[in-house]
């Protein structure tokens, strides 16, 4: 009796199983089927040309471009005596990016003796060096005194300053010798998203280090240049390379050792590395080095607009705001309103980036503009100028538009009375704009923007367009009298 109880345990077991197989196979099965992608055994679009590398073979190796970078990333040191500080450059403080500014801008009244730490790249034979301006800076607008150059076999050099650019972080170096390891320039404008870099310096006081990472975005704009430079120029390289500080001026490079960016800044919430780090492009760079070897200055040129303020955040094109009548944008047709997308064969998705491409450009040049006009699409040829036109009334026009006020630029007698190099007085303030929003009164002189001092209209201009649509904190005086205001301002937003 047991056995036949048995038994058919057995059975039932046996039979049990064989119906869930056989439900599995036919209800769990076609839903998983019918949840798949169906390609037809086609690659899909943006997949074309991933998949050709053969079964098992290496795709990606860093040590053949570490090993060619490595000699060619110097480490340099600086030292500033001590000094009282006279004159010093307003700044706007408190944001979540780092750009290693702090351990170079300091202003005590009295500056005790500065040391700091960096990195640059050779880019010549003959000892050239390239880095960033605030590595070499003295604390204010001047270079420091002693400035050392240290290279990855332990030789160490004086260092001469060839020539700085505040405005996009350039510095470029000499020190005397022949035969020196350098690095081959890349092309930054064909670099894509999820590239993979490596990025090369001397941080938190280490011997050399290599980190890897891969290119996050590009034409990143992040307000750290207007900290040393009345018109700054940003048009950043973002990658996830680990980067610290003394990574300042150091390489971004491809895994074929191309050199593609000099690293700058990082985002730093804690003061350290956070997850992003910040390159100038090389295409950039190389302009400006190439400028100051042979100038000892830069000479930009200028398309001859200033940004749409309400639309300089865009993510679709460059947006026209004003158009210097005497500029190269108003000789190829340009207009307000139109959005440029293209400069020459290279895309333009934002401001930050066509002011990228037109500073890696020489004045002179002829340039295609592909832009957008009512929703069709035309191509214009311009000369790039060497000055950036007159903007004249046209500017104060767009900025009392904007401001909500009649503005005009300060008499020269009150900005000296009043120890300025210039100014713009708030001649008119416009009952429901902006300023007629704060406690402002009219005749107040504006003399900084976020802390970016500003003496004309025309800078007035382009601070709030680097400001990329935030806040504005204006700050200036009143005729007669003592101190200085600061008052908050909201722009005026766009209705959807």
């Amino acid at each position: 009796m047991k056995w036949k109880q048995v038994l058919l345990v057995i059975g039932i077991s046996a039979v049990t199983s064989v119906g869930s197989v056989w439900v599995y196979s036919q209800f769990a099965n076609p839903r998983v089927a019918s949840f798949a992608q169906s390609t037809d055994g086609k690659t899909p679009a943006n997949y074309a040309g991933f998949f050709n590398a053969a079964p098992g073979a290496e795709t990606t190796d860093f040590t053949k471009a570490a090993q060619a970078a490595v000699p060619a990333v110097v480490h340099i040191k600086t030292k500033t005596p001590a000094k009282r500080i006279t004159n010093q450059l307003p700044r706007n403080r408190g944001g979540m990016f780092d750009d290693f500014f702090d351990q170079f801008f300091n202003y005590p009244q009295i500056q005790p003796e500065q040391r700091a730490s960096g990195s640059g790249v050779l880019i010549s034979d003959d000892g050239y060096i390239v880095t960033n301006n605030h590595v070499i800076t003295d604390g204010g607008t001047g270079v420091a005194e002693e400035i050392n150059v240290t290279l990855s076999n332990k030789k160490t050099y004086k260092a001469k300053v060839i020539g700085k650019d505040p405005s996009s972080d350039i510095a470029v170096l000499k020190i005397d010798g022949t035969g020196f390891p350098y690095l081959v320039y890349g092309n930054s404008d064909i670099v894509k998203l999820g590239q993979w870099v490596l990025a090369i310096g001397y941080p938190l006081t280490l011997e050399t280090t290599v980190t890897a990472g891969i290119v996050s975005a590009k034409g990143r704009s992040i307000g750290v240049n207007g900290r040393q430079s009345q018109t700054p120029i940003e048009s950043f390289i973002q990658t996830d390379a680990a980067v610290n500080q003394g990574n300042s001026g150091g390489a971004l490079i491809t895994t074929d050792g191309q050199l593609i960016g000099i690293n700058s800044a990082i985002y730093a919430p804690t003061g350290t590395y956070a997850g992003y780090s910040f390159a100038i492009p090389i295409n950039l760079a190389k302009k400006i080095v190439n400028d100051l070897i042979k100038f000892g200055d830069v000479k930009r040129p200028y398309l001859g607009i200033m940004s749409d303020g309400r639309n300089v955040n865009a993510t679709d094109g460059a947006y026209v705001g004003t158009v210097a009548p005497d500029g190269a944008a108003a000789a190829a047709g340009l207009k307000k309103g139109d959005i440029i997308k293209k400069i020459n064969d290279v895309p333009i998705a934002s401001w930050s980036e066509l002011q990228g491409t037109i500073a890696s450009l020489n004045a002179g040049e002829k340039i295609s503009i592909l832009y957008k006009r009512e929703g069709k699409e035309y191509t214009a040829a311009a000369t790039l100028k060497a000055d950036q036109g007159n903007y004249g009334n046209i500017a104060a026009n767009s900025l009392g538009e904007l401001l909500g006020a009649e503005l005009e630029n300060a008499d020269k007698k009150v900005a000296l009375r009043n120890e300025a190099e210039g100014g713009i007085r708030v001649k008119r303030i416009i009952k429901g704009g902006p300023l007629s929003r704060t406690r402002m009164q009219e005749e107040f002189i504006i003399t900084s923007v976020n802390g970016a001092p500003v003496s004309t209209i025309e800078e007035l201009s382009r601070a709030i367009a680097s400001t990329r649509g935030e806040n504005l904190n204006l700050e200036g005086f009143y005729d007669g009298y003592e101190g200085l205001y600061r008052y908050p301002v909201m722009l005026a937003q766009e209705e959807e």
